[in-house]
């Protein structure tokens, strides 16, 4: 299972937030970057970036800033935040991005994001942000009726890359991770599941690894890893041992 850590960009920097409010920002670097190099000489295999500034005015706003971070480093990266348009899957493509994040687009227009499918195969990941169970959309500033399994078989026969599932209520709150619902989510349907929220130390990295069974691939962490409560090199080698004892 992949560990993979959060790059989250505001007017050029990185930061976090708490619950999404764009009000509560910690910056941990003015330079985005010099993240991304740390996290891959740390041994991660895949980087997530969010284009907060983007997911909130629905068009790119940091790309110079993720151009630099995607010629920084050799791994995949992913990237969400205001993708909404089919120009900007191209643009962003060219940059050299593995996979681009589709969140608000995918309730407001179903169709763009199976068309993206189409036209990126294998490359598309599905966003699914939620609060009390049901979907937040426009950077997360907006609550709608339906549910994230609702959303998911939407586009269950797409052929999307993975599925992004992050519970709001617990985004950089430290918490852990909503392993119940990741859990219920993933067993109802055939895409990959990312877990993404809450997740700032290693118990709650264990938590998330049995997951691996109903498809779970992977779990997105940011604050842990820049406060400290959670060591990169530690969470990537309990994936690796857990995975050596399942072959056993």
């Amino acid at each position: 299972m992949l560990i993979i850590p959060a790059i989250d960009i505001k007017e050029g920097r990185c930061v976090r937030l708490k619950q999404g409010r764009m009000s509560e920002e910690t910056v941990f670097s003015d330079v985005p970057e010099e993240m991304a190099v740390k996290w891959h000489e740390c041994g991660a295999q895949r980087l997530h970036l969010v284009d907060l500034d983007g997911a909130v005015q629905g068009k790119p706003v940091n790309k110079e800033v993720i151009k630099r971070i995607v010629n920084s480093v050799p791994i995949p990266i992913e990237l969400g935040g205001g993708v909404r348009e089919m120009s900007v899957l191209e643009a962003y493509f060219s940059l050299g991005l593995q996979y681009l994040i589709l969140g608000t687009v995918a309730h407001k227009d179903p169709e763009f994001v199976s068309n993206a499918c189409r036209a990126f195969p294998g490359q598309i990941i599905l966003g699914i942000d939620a609060k009390n169970n049901r979907v937040a959309v426009e950077g997360w500033t907006e609550d709608v009726k339906q549910t994230p399994l609702e959303l998911a078989k939407q586009f269950e026969k797409d052929g999307l890359a993975a599925i992004i599932y992050t519970d709001i209520n617990r985004d950089g709150m430290r918490t852990g991770c909503n392993v119940d619902a990741t859990k219920s989510l993933a067993k109802s349907i055939e895409a990959p599941v990312i877990a993404s929220g809450g997740i700032s130390e290693i118990s709650d990295v264990l938590d998330i690894l049995p997951l691996a069974e109903f498809g779970v691939t992977g779990m997105i962490t940011g604050r842990a890893l820049y406060d400290g409560s959670l060591d990169l090199a530690e969470a990537i080698k309990a994936c690796k041992v857990e995975k050596n004892d399942v072959r056993s």
